[in-house]
């Protein structure tokens, strides 16, 4: 009977996904070099689509712009045509991107029988035929030659690598030139004159998270002294994470954390986890880390990166707790750098920092703002190394946050003589709740990809609170799976089913944890 019911549940729950299986395996990455090389060896950076996956790809890119070439197979044009296109889409696309994040370059088949309808939308009239928009507006879009307004629109005269690249600076006001090269360039989005450049950096965040938890299971870093914090920092992603993809997936990892790493995990010989399972755990998604910053690029191979990444996450997660978690987010954080952060200078000093609190935080406001002030000390720290080394970013110094063009009231005065900076902290805190929260969140409230607000509401409820820290992986995670429909109902429901048994005869073990 039992083997029925969780046959007739599989079933369910894969007809009920929200992605078909047939487009799991048409939609292709847009963020990693296509590995199929033409006949001179070199790499295609345009992505081709077709009609499965178009509007998933395009929805989902984080790329400010695309342009679309619509082209056939069997026309000489367009062949000669693709090495001018892909010399303009190597700059723009792929692991290796000179400047990453600003158009993704596509290509689409006519020739294909699958492709015909998406043809006919955009009144394909001749090969190559090329388009430039946002991303979204493609979604779902069409273009007819006698439309007065269109937010697509034809790209004409770009018969050349050069042309094409002429027409996209002349759109940007850019310098963008076919001979650069990557982090040499001088198109460099200030994340300080631009404040909206913040919306971007959701992507970094992802990057930067998806990133540390590939580095703690390279290096082994789960051990018997490190589950716990482990534990209790999935539990503040699952919560406040600012990607639904990073909650969703954090959640997964805590609903199966147990099996894989089992309280005993570490008493047996053979304390080996299931690599494939593992692998099979994207914390963020199939498609991250994506193999570059936005938000967080450094005009220097080795500047910024994963470390900015890491900061806005701790930034982006404080503004978002509550009062009653206050305390819990400060452990959490503190536990997660001592334990898993691998450059260990930083991680030193981090926690040194963490250890110097005498209090405890009951106000989330406070922890927000220690986090803040906490930043500045490091900043104003490694500022110094820097320029004594020479090894800082010319194009991103270290700077005491928030400067004062982004929050003039956060500033009282200053200190000349002790080189003290007066702030007014309430606006100090509402500048950093709006910065790392509202203004972070902006561009998937745009695409419309935050998620359920009930569901996450539920989530946030079933996080421990600061005042009995006591985590509980497993009954925490299966409440968490219960109270998030979007992150799979019918599986906690087949999971509970065969492992209820096991939990009522473990609440025991529980304590140790």
């Amino acid at each position: 009977m039992y083997s029925y019911l969780g046959l007739f549940l599989c079933i369910l729950f894969v007809c009920c996904s929200a992605t078909p299986l047939s487009l799991i395996g048409s939609r292709r990455s847009i963020l990693r070099e296509v590995r199929d090389n033409d006949k001179n060896g070199h790499p295609d950076y345009a992505v081709e689509l077709n009609a499965t996956n178009f509007d998933d790809v395009l929805k989902d890119t984080p790329s400010t712009y695309a342009v679309v070439e619509f082209f056939a197979h069997w026309c000489p044009a367009c062949r000669n045509y693709k090495p001018h296109y892909e010399k303009v889409a190597r700059l723009f696309n792929g692991p290796d991107a000179v400047h990453p994040g600003f158009i993704l370059m596509t290509r689409v088949d006519c020739a294909s029988k699958i492709n015909n309808k998406l043809c006919d939308k955009f009144s394909v009239g001749h090969y190559p035929m090329l388009f430039w928009g946002h991303p979204p507006k493609f979604v779902g879009g069409s273009w007819e030659p006698d439309q007065k307004k269109s937010d697509i629109h034809v790209i004409k005269d770009a018969y050349t690598a050069d042309r094409l690249l002429n027409w996209i600076n002349k759109q940007l006001g850019s310098s963008f030139g076919l001979d650069d090269q990557k982090f040499e360039n001088e198109h460099l989005s200030s994340n300080i004159s631009d404040p909206g450049q913040i919306a971007k950096a959701i992507y970094d965040v992802e990057e930067a998270t998806s990133t540390a938890f590939d580095i703690i299971l390279d290096h082994k870093m789960i051990k018997p002294e490190t589950r716990t914090s482990l534990i209790k920092f999935l539990q503040l992603l699952v919560a406040h994470h600012p990607s639904r993809r990073c909650r969703k997936g954090s959640a997964e990892l805590l609903v199966s954390f147990d099996d894989l790493y089992p309280t005993d995990f570490w008493s047996t010989n053979e304390h080996e986890v299931d690599k494939g399972s593992v692998s099979n755990l994207k914390i963020c998604g199939k498609d991250v880390p994506r193999g570059y910053w936005m938000f967080c690029r450094g005009s220097k191979n080795d500047t910024r990166g994963f470390s900015c990444g890491l900061w806005v996450l701790l930034h982006s997660l404080s503004v978002k707790i509550e009062d009653g978690e206050s305390q819990f987010a400060f452990n959490a954080t503190c536990d997660f750098v001592h334990n898993f952060f691998i450059c260990e200078e930083c991680r030193q000093h981090f926690y040194e920092m963490c250890s110097s609190v005498s209090i405890t935080f009951n106000k989330a406001r406070d922890y927000a703002l220690w986090l803040w002030s906490t930043h500045n000390k490091v900043n104003e720290r490694l500022s110094k190394e820097e320029a004594s080394l020479g090894t800082g970013d010319p194009k991103f110094p270290k700077i005491i946050w928030p400067p004062k063009q982004l929050c003039p009231s956060c500033y009282l005065g200053h200190d000349h003589k002790n080189n003290k900076i007066e702030w007014e902290q309430d606006e100090v805190y509402k500048f950093l709740t709006n910065y790392y929260g509202k203004t972070l969140a902006s561009l998937y409230k745009d695409k419309k990809i935050v998620g359920n607000d009930e569901a996450d509401r539920a989530v946030k409820d079933l996080i421990v609170e600061a005042s009995n820290a006591i985590v509980v992986p497993l009954g925490a995670a299966l409440a968490i799976a219960v109270a998030s429909c979007a992150f799979g109902g019918l599986a906690y429901y087949w999971r509970s089913q065969q492992k209820n048994r096991k939990y009522f005869h473990h609440l025991h073990s529980l304590k140790n944890i």
